[in-house]
Order: structure tokens, then sequence, then C-alpha cells
């Protein structure tokens, strides 16, 4: 059975002059605004469809990793992923580089990036984005 997750945008006016507010089913994200200058020139109050797909990208990288390492017997004490997501207006979402840096013991650098290079590949997310998107992959062992 598949996992269903829903949100909804309301968008009113024209797209250099009007706003939206984006809501997830789950309320975790309630009436976000979202602008076409937030898209394109960042602001601290808004977000954007790239930001989303950011943090999209980074939890289910993350939970990837953690599968891929844990698949080798090395269960992660910590993981945290960084995506940045690069949108070019006219061309569109061009790549997401994620930096991940974790604390696995008894697991050597070549190994866990073996780990990420894998994750950043079969993760779901990475799996939607293949072929449209270039996805980077930059790892760190922490000691």
């Amino acid at each position: 059975m598949a996992s269903e997750s829903t949100a909804t945008t309301v968008w009113q006016g024209s797209l250099e002059k009007g706003r939206g507010e984006t809501t997830t089913a789950s309320g975790t994200l309630e009436q976000v605004e979202v602008t076409w200058p937030a898209r394109v020139e960042r602001t601290d109050d808004t977000t954007s469809p790239e930001e989303l797909l950011a943090a999209a990208h980074a939890a289910c990288y993350c939970m990837g990793l953690s599968h891929e390492l844990g698949g080798a017997g090395h269960e992660p004490q910590r993981l945290e992923a960084t995506a940045t997501v690069a949108f070019i207006p006219g061309e569109g979402v061009k790549s997401s580089r994620i930096e991940v840096s974790g604390t696995v013991d008894g697991i050597g650098e070549a190994e866990f990036q073996q780990a990420a290079d894998a994750a950043g590949v079969n993760c779901p997310i990475s799996q939607a984005l293949k072929g449209n998107v270039d996805i980077e992959v930059v790892s760190r062992l922490e000691d």
C-alpha cells in the first residue's frame, strides 16, 4: 500500500506580484507564504518550492543513509545532511548538493563514503529527481 503525502497551495495574483500559502495535510507547515521574489531572491520569512524540495531531500537522504549503514551492520549514532537545491529562473531546478556528516562506530572513511554515495542514488527523493537534476554528495565521517 502506498503512503501518500498531501500539501495544498492557494495562489492569488500574477507570478511576479502574486503570493501563495502552502499548508501540509499534517499541519506541520501551515499557511507558509510563497512568492516569486522569495523564490529567486530568498527572504527570511517565506519559503520556496526549492527550499521545500531541499528539506525533503535532506530528510529522505538521512533515512536512506541510515538504511545503507544499518544493512552493512553499522548503525549510525548521528547523521546530519544539508541539501542545497539550485534553481535557475527559466531553466528550472538544476542540482541538489547534499553535504553529510556522520558519527558511526566501527566504520572507515571509504566505507562511509560508499554508503553515502549509495544513499545519494537510492533514496526515494533522489530516485524521483534522477535524470532531471544533478545530485552531488559530499560526506565526512566524524570521530
